[in-house]
């Protein structure tokens, strides 16, 4: 278990897709399907969908929020982004489809540490409360 920072609350559990460079969902993110479609993107094709999306920081457009949002409208979003840097860019996507939808998106900032001992595949718990965040991985 490690702890880490809330940027935007909620709880989500899923299978772990750890991303190895920053993804932005604008241009990055197929709204309708939940898959990355960005063709110079390592994880090319892997679909986010119900997955604890791990990734280093988004990347780019301040459009990813709203892309963001979308998935959660869509009902293809991640069940969590855990991030090794914050990006209040997605941060906003999450918090805007919180009040939307009604639907909450943790996003939480992990040590460097924590975050490097979650694996692809990872069975992953995230609890985001106002500011403190707890995440659970069990490979």
């Amino acid at each position: 278990m490690a702890d880490g920072r809330a940027l935007a609350p909620g709880d989500g559990f899923g299978e772990a897709l750890v991303l190895s460079e920053p993804l932005s969902f604008w241009g990055g993110v197929d709204p309708s399907t939940g898959r990355i479609i960005d063709a110079r993107h390592p994880q090319l094709g892997a679909s986010v969908v119900g997955r604890v999306l791990v990734l280093p920081s988004g990347r780019g457009s301040s459009s990813s929020s709203s892309v963001l949002a979308e998935c959660v409208r869509a009902g293809v979003a991640p069940a969590a982004l855990v991030l090794r840097e914050p990006d209040l860019i997605l941060a906003l996507g999450a918090i805007v489809a919180a009040e939307l939808y009604g639907t909450a998106l943790p996003v939480v900032v992990l040590p460097d540490e924590a975050y490097a001992a979650i694996r692809t595949g990872d069975r992953v718990r995230v609890h985001a409360g106002d500011r403190a965040a707890c995440v659970e991985a069990d490979g």
